[in-house]
């Protein structure tokens, strides 16, 4: 059992940081009132604003800042900015033995799929995979359902994942139970091979990512077939996947077939389907926390990812 963060409560400092690239700083600056509405106090990390090609910062900017965040005693919880790329550049030098020491609630998606699993691996912590400040908060078509969803940090209640939230199609049926991992598909796929790869045995894996036409996904979803991954894992969970239209290639297969090849003969239960990753809304879900896919049922159960 991974640790659960302390739930936030009204009056609670969070911290905000860029891991990876830099933010749309008007964006950002829009967002901030949402999570006073919520009744927390925001404290910006040092490099939030820092421009450094297509990072938010050096790299060691950026961990100086995820480390001053869990460090703080005043900070309660982190919420990224953003994603892009770069977290995985000093994902080697974070000190997993003092967040496991400071856990806290750690929030983001996309790029920070890296930090999730290196997180969660080595600081023994569960994080939440959900929308981020600049690239979804701060913009005009934030979802009254994403906006809902920060609610699981202030107390520790169940999440049902039904129909009633997107439809949902059963690629393969039955019943799987484990801890919920994954995320952002490259990003699985880039920690292959390290210290970092994702263990997926007996566990239900999440996969969504954004622009990456079908043949793109095909050769990504091969890697993790070859990887055993599919092999090893309890169950799998499709979430969005943006954009993934044919650009380069054409003529070209569609997603649907794509992700046909890769599950339909699995023996474990698969459902695509679920509004998780690059979308609105964004049905954001605690890393780590014990959950159960009922394929038949169409429906997903996940365990509070706080106490």
């Amino acid at each position: 059992m991974r640790t659960l963060p302390k739930r936030l409560k009204k009056g609670d400092t969070v911290g905000i940081i860029s891991p990876s690239s830099p933010p749309n700083q008007e964006n950002l600056k829009k967002a901030l009132p949402f999570l006073e509405e919520l009744g927390l106090n925001v404290k910006l990390g040092k490099s939030v604003a820092e421009v450094n090609g297509y990072l938010a910062g050096t790299d060691e900017e950026r961990l100086a800042d995820l480390h001053a965040m869990f460090e703080d005693q005043e900070v309660a919880g982190i919420f990224c900015a953003g994603g892009g790329y770069g977290a995985a550049r000093y994902a080697d030098q974070i000190d997993y033995a003092m967040i496991k020491e400071n856990p806290k609630v750690f929030w983001g998606y996309s790029d920070i799929t890296f930090l999730h699993t290196a997180i969660g691996e080595y600081a023994n912590l569960v994080t939440f995979h959900g929308s981020m400040l600049a690239s979804d908060v701060g913009k005009p078509e934030f979802h009254e359902r994403s906006r809902r969803m920060f609610g699981q940090l202030f107390g520790p209640f169940e999440l049902h994942y039904t129909e009633e939230v997107s439809p949902l199609e059963t690629m393969v049926g039955g019943v799987a139970q484990g801890e919920l991992v994954g995320g952002n598909l490259s990003l699985i796929r880039s920690a292959i091979g390290t210290k970092f790869d994702l263990g997926v045995k007996g566990k239900i894996l999440l996969i969504e990512d954004v622009d990456e036409e079908p043949a793109e996904v095909d050769e990504i979803l091969n890697h993790l077939r070859m990887a055993r991954k599919f092999d090893e894992a309890a169950g799998i969970i499709i979430g969005d996947f943006k954009n993934a239209e044919p650009k380069k290639r054409k003529p070209s297969l569609t997603l649907e077939q794509v992700f046909d090849h890769y599950f339909s003969d699995l023996n474990i239960p698969v459902v695509k389907g679920f509004k998780i990753g690059h979308c609105e809304p964004h049905f954001s879900v605690p890393l780590g926390a014990l959950a159960r896919l009922d394929a038949d049922a169409k429906t997903l159960t996940i365990l509070p990812g706080v106490e």
